[in-house]
């Protein structure tokens, strides 16, 4: 029943995509990238964001979800599924997952300290979603951001850092980008959408 829906939205040439990743990502700043908005004026996100973006004659729902973690000797606010096993809001952002065809997962490649953290985060949403079938068959785009400051992890350690190798539930890709610059942010999308289409049989 899932798979028709998807279809049905295919054939409306709407899709719908969930944006997620630990917090100071580049979550926000990409979506204003590729929205076109000033990037000068991003501000921590408290709650969820949902904006549509026409792309190459689809329609993109982007939904973005703070997914803040609690540290030790830190006062962040805890928002979504944390290693503290706060999970505040996931009973919430679970409802979106059922309508969901990618997954763009979003890495600092910069935070070196947080990649181990990262890397449970998302196997952790994987393997509980899966359990659950929310998520079976959505696209999975690791994002790479920040590649354009010097020092960064390569797409290579990113890619050992994170264990993609290890994901078979999801059709996977990684990629190297910049919210600031704007580099790879279109090739992303253009992923996503024809991995979609090729994934669900629409030509």
């Amino acid at each position: 029943m899932l798979s028709i829906l998807r279809k049905a939205r295919l054939k409306d040439k709407e899709l719908r995509i969930l944006m997620l990743g630990l917090d100071n990502a580049g979550k926000t700043t990409i979506v204003k990238k590729i929205m076109g908005e000033d990037i000068n004026t991003v501000s921590p996100t408290l709650g969820f964001i949902i904006k549509t973006i026409d792309y190459e004659g689809y329609k993109l729902n982007i939904c973005e979800w703070p997914y803040l973690t609690t540290r030790p000797n830190n006062h962040q606010l805890t928002v979504a599924g944390d290693v503290g096993g706060q999970k505040t809001l996931r009973s919430y952002w679970r409802n979106y997952f059922e309508k969901t065809d990618a997954l763009i997962w979003v890495v600092d490649a910069t935070d070196r300290l947080r990649i181990a953290d990262c890397r449970e985060e998302l196997h952790g949403l994987l393997q509980e979603e899966v359990v659950e079938k929310r998520l079976s068959g959505a696209s999975l785009l690791v994002f790479a951001n920040k590649t354009d400051v010097e020092g960064c992890m390569t797409a290579e350690e990113l890619k050992d850092g994170l264990n993609l190798d290890e994901i078979r539930t999801h059709q996977w890709n990684i990629l190297r980008c910049s919210a600031v610059t704007g580099q790879n942010l279109k090739e992303g999308l253009a992923w996503v959408v024809d991995d979609a289409k090729a994934r669900l049989f629409l030509y």
